[in-house]
């Protein structure tokens, strides 16, 4: 659980999910595009990388090879379970 939610603590991570909701299968380049498209900012694949290394590391992320590209989609159910958990926890 704390993984999932330290995952969604940055900003970037959110806009990472947000935009592999909208268009899964994206490779490394693609979503270092979309990063200077939907903002205006470009960062270093080593930056996205890393953010991804976070989020596949929480679960919320489908890695699938094809050919020597890896390719991202977004996977909800770490996120369903630890936001159940959290309410679950409280009430």
């Amino acid at each position: 659980m704390d993984l999932v939610f330290k995952a969604l603590a940055h900003p970037e991570r959110r806009r990472i999910l947000a935009s592999l909701h909208q268009r899964p299968g994206r490779s490394l380049f693609e979503i270092c595009a979309s990063s200077v498209a939907e903002n205006g900012e470009p960062l270093s694949r080593q930056t996205i990388s890393q953010h991804l290394d976070v989020l596949e590391r929480a679960g919320l992320l489908e890695i699938t090879w094809k050919g020597r590209t890896k390719t991202h989609a977004i996977n909800l159910d770490p996120l369903r379970a630890a936001v159940e958990a959290a309410i679950n926890r409280y009430l």
